[in-house]
């Protein structure tokens, strides 16, 4: 997954943006706004938007983007008010992730019917610095074809990592209510593989470098606001 850092002047403010030129050969589950589902995909976009934002049509926005970018046929398209250029990479044996962490709303998935989601992170500081918000995308290229199954266990294992990563990091909770996944598989090779829990070979690859990734994130994270 070889992954390019561009930039764009939006709103007044420079933005950064990871693009994954992937090409031909390659069927991705994502839950984006734009591209989500189960299907051919040639590229991923990931890109950052201001803290507030306020255009209530994300993926015409990220189609915009995308074609600024020379990206062209299907793909997969996410936002995010994470800090794009700290984006963390990690492999394990094969599978490739990408990260961007952000948690300026931490938050439970099975939280009781009209609960607020906490305005703060779970680390108390200077209240006079500012906040900076996010959610969580992550990206995983494995090298061999998965089934459908196989595809939609992997997000599973992903999610249980991610989760897994937050909790040890100090954040208690699942994740933020904004989070994406995009898992990119290749189509040739042979058979698919009719598995991707975290015990399967691909499974537990997955979810050792997605969990390596959003733990660094997250570490890097409570530097950030922590002003380290």
């Amino acid at each position: 997954m070889n992954l390019e850092t561009v930039w764009r002047e939006e709103d007044g403010a420079r933005l950064a943006a990871t693009v994954w030129r992937a090409g031909d050969g390659h069927r991705m589950i994502s839950s984006a706004l734009l591209g989500g589902g189960i299907g051919p995909a040639r590229w991923v976009l990931n890109a950052q938007v201001a803290g507030v934002y306020s255009r209530m049509d994300p993926a015409v926005h990220l189609t915009e983007l995308a074609a600024a970018h020379g990206l062209d046929g299907p793909g997969v398209g996410m936002l995010t008010a994470a800090s794009v250029s700290r984006t963390v990479r990690r492999d394990d044996n094969g599978v490739r992730v990408s990260a961007t962490v952000g948690l300026r709303v931490p938050t439970w998935a099975a939280a009781p019917e009209g609960a607020v989601d906490p305005e703060l992170a779970p680390i108390r500081l200077d209240e006079s610095r500012p906040w900076t918000p996010g959610t969580v995308n992550i990206v995983v290229a494995v090298p061999v074809p998965l089934s459908d199954a196989a595809l939609v266990n992997a997000v599973i294992t992903v999610t249980e990592a991610k989760t897994q990563a937050l909790l040890e990091a100090g954040y208690p909770c699942t994740g933020t209510a904004s989070d994406a996944v995009c898992v990119a598989a290749t189509t040739g090779g042979g058979a698919a593989e009719p598995f991707a829990g975290p015990r399967s070979e691909w499974g537990s690859r997955i979810a050792r470098a997605v969990h390596a990734a959003v733990h660094a994130g997250a570490l890097g994270y409570t530097n950030v606001l922590e002003g380290r």
